[in-house]
C-alpha cells in the first residue's frame, strides 16, 4: 500500500483515489536520529567512492494523507558532525576549504512542494542552504511503510535520494590529478534512510 494510494493486489493496478485508512497517517512527525541516516557519496580521485554521513540532525514531517501536496518537511544538520571514517579528511571538510563550520554551523532543507508519483513513490522539492547559499533540490522518496513499534511509537519510513553539484553552493575546493581529472567530484549523491515518529 502506498502512502497516498492503494495498490490493488487482485487486479495488479493502482487506485488513484486516496485510500480512506491513510487518513490515520496524517499528522506531525519527528525524525528519529537513532534510526535515520543522512548520508552522501563523493567520487574520489576519479576511481572510488567515499561515503559519509552526519551524526547530528533534527527534522520534522507533516504528512497529509488526504492531499499529498500539503505534506511538508524540514531538516537541520549539524555540520560539525560529519563523519567519513577518516579524522584527517573530516577535519579538512570542516575547514574553510569546504564547509567553514565556524561561520556556517548548519545545513538546512525546507520543503516547498510535495508530489505523489504513483505507487509508493513521491518527490519533495525544497530549498537547501549550505554556506549561506540557498538553491532548490528535489528528493525522490519511496515509502517503506508505517508501524507501531514495541514501545508504542507510531513510525513511518522512507528511503530517499538526490544528486547535487556542490559547486552550486560554493563548494569549489579541488586538486588536479597528474593523470587528469580532479581529486573530488563535483557531483554528490545524497541518501536518506528515514524513520519518523508521530508526535504525541
Amino acid at each position: 500500500m502506498g502512502l497516498f494510494g492503494r495498490k490493488d493486489d487482485d487486479k495488479g493496478a493502482t487506485d488513484s483515489a486516496v485510500s480512506p485508512d491513510l487518513a490515520a497517517l496524517t499528522g506531525e512527525y519527528e525524525l528519529d536520529p537513532a534510526h535515520t541516516t543522512i548520508g552522501f557519496v563523493a567520487r574520489h580521485a576519479m576511481v572510488t567512492n567515499v561515503k559519509g554521513h552526519f551524526k547530528e540532525f533534527s527534522g520534522t514531517l507533516h504528512l497529509d494523507g488526504a492531499d499529498p501536496s500539503r505534506s511538508t518537511a524540514s531538516l537541520d544538520v549539524v555540520m560539525d558532525s560529519i563523519d567519513t571514517g577518516n579524522a584527517d579528511r573530516d577535519g579538512h571538510l570542516r575547514s574553510a576549504d569546504f564547509f567553514t563550520i565556524d561561520e556556517f554551523p548548519t545545513m538546512t532543507f525546507r520543503s516547498t512542494k510535495a508530489e505523489a508519483l504513483g505507487g509508493d513513490d513521491y518527490r519533495i522539492t525544497g530549498d537547501l542552504t549550505i554556506l549561506g547559499t540557498t538553491r532548490p533540490i528535489s528528493i525522490d522518496l519511496e515509502f517503506n511503510g508505517a508501524a507501531k513499534d514495541p514501545f508504542g511509537n507510531e513510525r513511518v519510513g522512507f528511503e530517499g535520494k538526490a544528486e547535487i553539484l556542490r559547486s552550486e553552493w560554493g563548494l569549489t575546493w579541488n586538486a588536479a590529478l597528474e593523470t587528469g581529472g580532479v581529486l573530488v567530484s563535483d557531483k554528490i549523491k545524497l541518501n536518506f534512510d528515514i524513520s519518523a515518529i508521530r508526535k504525541a
